[in-house]
């Protein structure tokens, strides 16, 4: 094998999933020995690990690789690699548009990047997108944060939603065992990890293909029961989740993140719509009243808990009446935070195909008149925080003003107060909130101590 190159950048598009992938493979780069380098172009391998969700993000990547690409015409020991979700759906169509490329590989792959490299480095050119089973990854991460961490349950996606590619380029779902998960947990906290997040693209599905049956006759391993199985590791004070589907999101889980201390009273669960008609054209398998039950459920159980959410509008013939049954919903819930975007016909897709697409003009209207609403219920939600002492978890330096750290409450809300990030990373601190905006809060520390 040739000298291999010392130094890696990755460029990481899309979710939470990709940006977990992404910290998995920088931990396999540095384990070959490479070291990372914060500028791609003094990297030896660049790495783009990418979205197909939405076009814009697809475009940025052929940006991208297009001007890396005439660098290693310059430089022809540089590694250009393509990952994730637009290496999945393109497959061996990427080196036709791209020839310089060495390495394009599915999200089920990102766990067999050294094998692949070292493919490359003996002078293949690698295309890695058939489906695989997912195997358990002993490769320690090149975590992006010292605090927070991502853990991933359940890998793919069985939905099959007429607008989304993940099910092409993400495979179906595959759950990570209760121990795998939990032994991956107590590292973390032996680690200093206070904070983790539990992902999937379908998370409330953990479990569904594991075997076994309760006496009751629901799976022996669902996302309830693996809360509660690492509930009580040490060192780690929150655990959250994402992201969830309403189809599948039970009071029985409800009440568990109640019951648990350490689960944060925040909930990611996308609706895409309000309207019923496009839900069904979606395949979504809910109504909006079985949307409004669930945050109503959880309002009962935890009245403060911050809901946040996923919608699209335009999607193909929906009117205008449809997409104000949108803003009713947005309207009456009062998000504290709303992912929105302008429906994107993705390749493969059915909603792709269908004739009754709608002009740019009207979802750009639609999404600039979504986002207004948004905005305003996202500063009304806000209001409840002017005042009270909010427990933060504090991360990093606030980009902004190198006096001010930042970390999130346990509804997930950016908050930033004067300190020393040196006395203050990783440490809960009572904060009395002092200013408001639609989607952070500023205050000051009470005490510069654990809570």
């Amino acid at each position: 094998m040739t000298a291999s190159p010392r130094r890696f950048h990755i460029t990481t598009f899309g979710c939470q999933m990709n940006k977990a992938d992404s910290e998995r493979m920088a931990g396999i780069l540095q384990d070959m020995g490479f070291t990372w380098s914060d500028d791609p172009e003094a990297a030896d391998v660049i790495l783009y690990n990418t979205c197909t969700i939405r076009d814009n993000a697809e475009q940025k990547v052929y940006s991208y690789l297009g001007r890396q690409a005439k660098r290693k015409h310059e430089q022809p020991d540089l590694t250009l690699i393509v990952a994730g979700c637009v290496a999945q759906q393109e497959g061996e169509a990427l080196l036709r548009r791209v020839p310089e490329l060495d390495l394009v590989m599915g999200p089920q792959h990102a766990n067999r990047l050294q094998d692949l490299l070292e493919r490359v480095f003996q002078g293949s050119q690698v295309v890695a997108t058939e489906p695989v089973h997912i195997m358990e990854d002993i490769t320690q991460p090149r975590r992006d944060s010292t605090v927070t961490a991502w853990v991933n349950v359940i890998y793919g996606c069985n939905e099959r939603c007429t607008y989304c590619v993940v099910p092409n380029v993400r495979g179906v779902e595959q759950s990570r065992t209760p121990e795998a998960i939990r032994a991956e947990v107590e590292e973390l906290g032996r680690q200093g990890y206070k904070e983790i997040t539990l992902l999937g693209q379908n998370i409330d599905a953990y479990g569904r293909d594991l075997p076994g049956a309760t006496p009751d006759g629901r799976h022996l391993h669902t996302l309830t029961d693996l809360l509660y199985f690492i509930h009580d590791v040490p060192g780690i004070e929150r655990i959250r989740f994402a992201t969830s589907h309403p189809r599948y999101f039970t009071e029985r889980l409800i009440r568990a993140c109640a019951e648990l201390p350490k689960v944060c009273e925040h909930f990611h669960i996308p609706f895409q719509s309000g309207d019923n008609d496009v839900l069904k054209a979606m395949s979504r398998g809910y109504t909006q009243e079985k949307y409004r039950r669930i945050i109503d459920t959880i309002r009962r159980y935890m009245p403060d808990a911050s809901i946040s959410a996923d919608a699209i509008v335009g999607f193909p013939g929906e009117t205008e009446a449809q997409f104000e049954n949108t803003l009713k919903l947005v309207s009456d819930i009062g998000f504290d935070q709303l992912n929105t975007a302008a429906y994107s016909p993705r390749p493969g897709t059915p909603a792709a195909n269908w004739n009754h697409q709608l002009s740019e003009e009207v979802k750009r209207d639609r999404l600039q008149r979504l986002n207004h609403l948004v905005a305003a219920k996202a500063a009304e939600r806000s209001q409840r925080y002017l005042g009270r002492v909010e427990a933060v978890l504090v991360e990093d330096q606030n980009p902004k003003d190198p006096t001010q750290v930042m970390g999130r409450t346990r509804g997930n809300r950016l908050t930033y107060f004067e300190g020393n990030l040196e006395e203050l990373r990783g440490r809960v601190v009572p904060v009395e909130i002092t200013e408001v905006r639609a989607f952070s809060l500023t205050g000051r520390a009470l005490v510069a101590a654990e809570c």
